[in-house]
């Protein structure tokens, strides 16, 4: 998909050389309004059974906000870095534990929360005008994240994270509303994912006046948020 959408605008880069101005500023600052498709939970990634290693528990229409800032460094090229929270959970029969000597399946609230730190080298097409800036990027993400769990009264908590990392390409367009200020819309076309390894706080809970024992083990849980993302956004132009 990436190499596409280069292909497509390449033609556009040759034919149109004249180059408009990013007006006179050369830094931009902009809050966002982030939208994702979707993402994957695999709650038994490492299962030596493919079938139940490659289950997954899918969370959709997920929305968080975003810092994003860019700074000029030439006539072409634009360098960004944004900064994201998300946190996304749904309900879903995920838990297996014993009740006395009964195992029983709970619903509880499964997710994850995590904050995307994405370097990114902006490439300013030539063919923008003074009031429509276009822009292709291309780019490096670090993910810190989390499995979350919520259950009666009880916790998970991060035993080991591993380090995740994820490229990533985006499409943009500003329109100036005045001379300092703009709306920005974007696509981001990116697939990371990490692995988190958790535990319970406690291993006894009370839920529904039944003593639920669980597992005292650490347990490993991946993340893929492989859905599209969308992103709009307001930005001042310093």
């Amino acid at each position: 998909m990436q190499y596409r959408l280069l292909i497509l605008f390449f033609p556009l880069i040759v034919l149109k050389p004249a180059f408009p101005q990013f007006n006179e500023h050369n830094f931009g600052i902009a809050a966002n309004l982030v939208y994702t498709t979707s993402a994957e939970i695999f709650l038994n990634p490492n299962s030596s059974d493919p079938v139940v290693r490659n289950q997954s528990y899918t969370l959709e229409d997920i929305f968080n906000p975003s810092l994003d800032l860019r700074y000029r460094l030439s006539e072409f090229f634009i360098l960004g870095l944004n900064v994201e929270y998300i946190n996304k959970s749904a309900e879903a029969p995920n838990l297996t534990a014993f009740v006395g000597s009964q195992l029983i399946v709970f619903n509880v609230e499964d997710g994850f929360r995590v904050i995307p730190f994405e370097l990114t080298a902006h490439y300013f097409f030539p063919f923008s005008t003074e009031d429509f800036k276009f822009l292709m990027g291309g780019g490096i993400g670090y993910y810190r994240g989390e499995f979350i769990r919520k259950f009666s009264d009880v916790d998970l908590s991060v035993v080991q994270r591993k380090i995740a990392l994820g490229l990533h390409v985006s499409a943009s367009m500003d329109y100036m509303v005045i001379n300092n200020v703009s709306f920005r819309f974007e696509m981001k076309f990116r697939d990371p994912q990490y692995e988190v390894r958790s535990e319970y706080t406690k291993t006894e809970v009370i839920y529904q006046g039944e003593t639920v024992n669980l597992p005292d083990d650490a347990f490993e849980t991946k993340v893929n948020i492989d859905g599209l993302t969308f992103v709009i956004g307001i930005v001042y132009h310093i």
